[in-house]
């Protein structure tokens, strides 16, 4: 059991630098590349159920600090 943990913590750490790395990216490139598009397909079926729920703020997008913000209370929940 203690190994599911681990794991799942250790998954929501690299699922966190992953939508950070994704939030950082859509600021600096224009066009799609492979990294980018491993990292949306990564992170998006994680965002996209909280972008039904959370509503859209002007031309900003909530949802990935949300996302990075559940993971890491999955994580210490966990630890």
């Amino acid at each position: 059991m203690e190994f599911l943990f681990k794991f799942i913590g250790i998954l929501c750490e690299v699922l966190t630098i992953a939508i950070f790395l994704r939030v950082i990216l859509s600021w600096f490139q224009t066009s799609p590349n492979t990294p980018t598009y491993i990292l949306d397909r990564i992170t998006e079926p994680i965002l996209a159920p909280l972008r039904r729920i959370i509503p859209r703020t002007g031309t900003f997008d909530l949802t990935p600090m949300v996302a990075i913000i559940l993971l890491q209370v999955i994580t210490r929940l966990l630890s």
